[in-house]
């Protein structure tokens, strides 16, 4: 499929890496391409960054017919720019559009979407530490009537953001609570999908546990409240008795390329990883008797997250002493080593943009 490309007029001043925040700034253009059932994808174009005009009626606008990614463009130190393992967001996008009965796209044509619009819009990717050009795709629903129905028109957009890094001051372990109340998705639901639901239901907890004086919350199952799931909107894994311990996919967490990436990472170091249930009465365990050796988020946009504390019901449990461990920090090492071109990729992951 060709891919036009319509330039801005009048390129915006590059902002200075200093200022950098997540999301608050935008590139000159966004990628646009349309979706009907009877013709399929079609109308492939790169145009100028610009508002959406979408009908009152849109499917999106009603019931929530929406999924998105998230990934980055890493400037390397030789001054090329390079993705961490697109095909894999490609891929988890996919399985969120079948999910939500939304149009799937071919691999090989968002390969060449993402790679032809990054080429354009390179110049935005920012070469000072931990810097980066967030890379955000995203497809919605828009037919332009009322009622629950499968989509039967779709729109598909990519748009860009240059970024800070992540950790303002070093990377610190934070105080995550659990949350024994709010659920963030059962299984059958949408959970291993990346729709915007899942977020917006997550909010009120992430607000309660922000009053109180914590990061973000802890998520458990929505059936029997018990077993531990997501951190946040990261994965999270722990490091118990020397053994690394994550919750195995059951369909309501989110399948995360860090996570992949992190399992991946440890193995080769030699570490045994199990994928499992992990109750939380487990945890608390580990927590009193000092077994819990680490504990960190895992995701695009930090990477790895350490955690210092844990909350639960009332009592408060100090991790690591509340520094980051051996482990998380070698994942950091590693992972960031790999995305801006520090150290050799011996797992293949990353694709230069040409």
């Amino acid at each position: 499929m060709e891919i036009k490309i319509t330039k801005a007029e009048v390129l915006k001043q590059k902002p200075d890496s200093s200022t950098l925040g997540f999301g608050k700034i935008f590139t000159d253009h966004m990628f646009l391409m349309d979706w009907n059932s009877e013709n399929g994808w079609q109308n492939a174009r790169i145009v100028p960054f610009a508002n959406i005009s979408l009908h009152p009626a849109s499917t999106v606008l009603h019931y929530g017919s929406e999924i998105f990614e998230g990934l980055k463009a890493y400037r390397t130190k030789d001054g090329k720019v390079q993705l961490f393992r697109p095909i894999e967001n490609i891929r988890r996008m996919n399985r969120s559009a079948e999910r939500l009965c939304l149009p799937q796209i071919p691999e090989d044509l968002a390969l060449k979407v993402l790679e032809t619009f990054v080429e354009l819009e390179k110049d935005w990717t920012p070469s000072a530490e931990g810097t980066s050009l967030y890379l955000r795709p995203f497809m919605f629903g828009n037919d332009e009537s009322l009622g629950v129905h499968a989509v039967h028109n779709a729109t598909y957009c990519i748009i860009a953001s240059p970024v800070g890094s992540y950790y303002a001051e070093g990377i610190n372990p934070v105080k995550i609570m659990i949350e024994d109340r709010d659920v963030r998705a059962v299984r059958g639901g949408t959970g291993y999908a990346k729709c915007g639901g899942n977020y917006a239901a997550s909010n009120r907890a992430g607000e309660r546990a922000a009053r109180e004086g914590y990061s973000q919350v802890l998520w458990l199952d929505g059936v029997e409240r018990k077993y531990i799931e997501e951190v946040g909107a990261m994965n999270v894994m722990f490091k118990i008795a020397g053994k690394i311990v994550t919750p195995a996919l059951t369909g309501s967490i989110l399948p995360g390329i860090t996570r992949m990436s992190c399992i991946e990472v440890l193995k080769n170091m030699g570490y045994e990883v199990e994928e499992r249930l992990l109750d939380v009465a487990e945890l608390e365990t580990a927590l009193e008797n000092g077994t819990l050796e680490e504990a960190w988020g895992c995701g695009t946009a930090a990477v790895v997250s350490p955690i210092g504390e844990l909350a639960y019901k009332g009592k408060k449990y100090s991790v690591n002493n509340g520094k980051i461990g051996d482990v998380t920090q070698t994942l950091y090492d590693t992972l960031t080593g790999i995305q801006w071109g520090k150290i050799e990729d011996k797992f293949g992951w990353t694709y230069p943009i040409k």
